[in-house]
């Protein structure tokens, strides 16, 4: 009797059981490295397509974009004062292989916030502002501006362009910078604001002009990604010399013009920096031309920007006397330098 309840049972089991097929741990790894997703997340979406990787993915989706819209609405009041400064080059003027073609410059810088200081030492918000920064960079056009250099770009429109990976440029990406953002605000559980960008996009000057443009970059407070931190600098040079391309087919020189353009963008971050250079028969200490130069290793003596800037121009070929340094040599053109959270954007003034 027992036996026969017994099968009777074991019997039912098999006919009517309905549990789901438990997910191999396998495929929960492979999934979360696609995806980045919880534990509990890849085994939710894998449960729910019956451990197919391509459906749970297009799952995996669809559920971001809902409880990532869900979640950007419920934080939407909170404040975010944290967050990280990104910036990306794509090309830095003369010498570059990339971007717009030899001499011509191309990047940009982007403020990221969020709510903390541990989410903003996040990789994965890391990556979305090296991520924003690069398309930045890389959809911007010329300003088409005499007036300034760097164009300050609609967060409208960079919030609806498709998200280009910095580390994977050429891979198709069917998220915009927005979704991303919505996205990336479901996965850490707090608000996300993209506040400003800045782009700078300048072709090259014509050859017979014997004038060469360089960027300059320097960020502070890096955790992962040297071109991100809390402070971010960009700042424009002008190089003018008839012997450009001899000097730039020396190894050495190029060398020493990226240790000085560091030392400048570090001078910009590391300094109350406001302006290029102070109104006439004025020194003042927030204008970079008369800050002792702080920042570049070889000024034991203690000298101004200008006049290590005057020597080196010197010292390297690019002039003969101070007359010419006057009228071209190396000169800083513009500037921008952010900090997190800072309550309003310093604007250089010449």
């Amino acid at each position: 009797m027992f036996r026969s309840i017994r099968h009777a049972t074991c019997s039912s089991c098999r006919l009517y059981s309905t549990q789901p097929v438990k997910p191999p741990v396998k495929l929960i790894g492979e999934l979360r490295k696609l995806t980045e997703v919880s534990i509990t997340k890849a085994r939710e979406a894998l449960t729910a397509t019956k451990n197919d990787v391509n459906l749970a993915l297009e799952w995996l989706q669809k559920d971001l974009a809902t409880s990532g819209a869900q979640k950007a609405a419920k934080v939407e009041g909170r404040h975010t004062g944290e967050g990280l400064i990104s910036t990306s080059v794509l090309s830095n003027g003369i010498g570059s292989r990339s971007g717009l073609g030899q001499g011509g410059v191309r990047a940009a810088m982007v403020e990221l916030n969020c709510e903390t200081d541990f989410v903003g030492r996040n990789e994965l918000f890391g990556r979305l502002a090296a991520d924003i920064a690069h398309t930045a960079a890389y959809i911007s056009d010329p300003a088409g501006s005499q007036d300034t250099t760097f164009h300050t770009l609609s967060l409208d429109v960079l919030n609806d362009a498709p998200l280009i990976s910095e580390s994977q440029p050429n891979a198709p990406s069917s998220a915009t910078v927005g979704s991303s953002i919505r996205d990336t605000i479901a996965k850490v559980g707090e608000k996300i604001s993209l506040r400003r960008a800045v782009s700078l996009v300048e072709s090259p000057p014509p050859a017979q002009s014997n004038v060469g443009l360089r960027l300059a970059s320097y960020n502070h407070g890096a955790i992962t990604i040297p071109t991100q931190g809390r402070i971010g600098s960009l700042a424009l040079l002008a190089l003018k010399s008839p012997r450009l391309a001899e000097l730039f087919a020396s190894e050495a020189f190029r060398g020493d013009l990226e240790r000085l353009e560091r030392s400048l963008a570090r001078q910009i971050a590391g300094f109350e920096t406001l302006s290029i250079s102070s109104p006439k028969d004025t020194k003042l200490e927030t204008a970079l031309y008369d800050q002792p130069f702080m920042m570049f290793p070889d000024n034991s003596s203690g000298e101004t920007v200008h006049e290590v800037l005057w020597k080196w121009a010197q010292q390297k070929g690019l002039v003969g006397s101070e007359e010419e340094v006057e009228s071209g040599g190396l000169v800083v053109l513009d500037f921008r330098k952010w900090t997190v959270g800072e309550t309003a954007d310093a604007v250089p003034q010449e």
